[in-house]
C-alpha cells in the first residue's frame, strides 16, 4: 500500500491542508494519506503550539468520515525532537509492506539541507512537493526523488488562522466546520 505522509504541526489544521491532501490523493498513485501530527519540529519553536493531543483531535475531526485520510500520532512516542528520518525508519519497521512517501510544501526545501540525514531522505524516499508562495522548487540545489505536483497554490497558513483569532477576526471559512467548532468550544487561540 502506498501511503503519503503529510507531516505537520497542524496548529491548527485548515482547509488549505485538506485541499492539498485531496489534490495529491486524486492526482497521484497514493492509496492513503496519513496526517502525521509532529510534537516538535526541530527547526521551530514550540512555545505557541497547542498540546499534541488537541492538535491530533483537530486533525481527527478534519478527516473524520474520509476513508483515504487518517490522523497519526506515531511521533508522540518517539524521541524528541522529531526527525523525519527517524520516524520513517520506525514506520518501515512497523509497516514493512507499506511504501511511504513524504508530502511537503516547497517552502520546506529552503532549509532541507538542515534536516537530519537529508541525503538519505532524498535518495530513499519519494518526496511529493506542492507549491508554497515563499520558495520556488527550481531553486533547490540537490538531486533526489522529488515529484513536484501542480497543486493549487494555497496562501492559507496556520499562522494566519492564529493571527485572525488574536485580532478578533472570524477564520471560520478557513477551517473545517468540526475543527472550528472544537476551537471555539475549547477557547483555543483566544477564541
Amino acid at each position: 500500500m502506498k501511503i503519503g505522509l503529510f507531516f505537520g504541526s497542524f496548529n491548527p489544521i485548515h482547509v488549505g491542508h485538506l485541499i492539498i491532501a485531496n489534490y495529491i490523493k486524486e492526482y497521484s498513485d497514493l492509496d492513503r494519506i496519513w496526517f502525521v501530527v509532529s510534537p516538535q519540529n526541530p527547526l521551530k519553536k514550540k512555545a505557541s503550539l497547542l498540546d499534541d493531543y488537541h492538535r491530533l483531535e483537530l486533525v481527527n475531526r478534519a478527516v473524520k468520515g474520509y476513508d483515504d485520510y487518517e490522523e497519526s500520532s506515531i511521533e508522540f512516542n518517539l524521541p524528541k525532537p522529531s526527525y523525519t528520518i527517524d520516524t520513517l525508519v520506525y514506520m518501515k519497521e512497523r509497516y514493512p509492506s507499506h511504501d511511504f512517501q513524504i508530502i511537503m510544501g516547497s517552502d520546506n526545501l529552503k532549509h532541507f539541507h538542515k534536516w537530519k540525514n537529508f541525503e538519505i531522505l532524498l535518495r530513499d524516499y519519494e518526496i511529493i512537493v506542492y507549491p508554497r508562495p515563499t520558495f520556488d522548487v527550481a531553486d533547490f540545489k540537490y538531486e533526489g526523488n522529488l515529484k513536484v505536483v501542480n497543486a493549487p497554490l494555497m496562501e492559507i497558513s496556520s499562522s494566519l488562522i492564529r493571527k485572525m483569532y488574536a485580532e478578533g477576526k472570524d477564520p471560520s471559512f478557513f477551517l473545517a466546520p468540526s475543527v472550528y467548532q472544537y476551537i471555539e468550544e475549547m477557547h483555543f487561540y483566544g477564541a
